[in-house]
């Protein structure tokens, strides 16, 4: 049996407004939909924090199976 192998692709997203706290909803959509379409399937989706519960950026995790063996 072949175990599957997989590559990981780290995309952020800087949100803008006040304190960091707006996403562009469209353009996060866009870019989500842009890499569903190249076969990436996104497994993690987390927030950093630069203070005060500010948000510095929106990371988006996705992983899809490799073609190199």
């Amino acid at each position: 049996m072949i175990a599957k192998r997989f590559e990981y692709e780290t995309v952020f997203f800087e949100p803008g407004g006040f304190a960091g706290g707006k996403l562009n909803k469209a353009e996060f959509d866009a870019a989500l939909a842009r890499m569903g379409a190249q076969g990436w399937e996104l497994v993690s989706c987390f927030d950093t924090n630069q203070g005060y519960g500010a948000t510095r950026f929106v990371v988006a995790v996705s992983k899809r199976e490799s073609s190199a063996s």
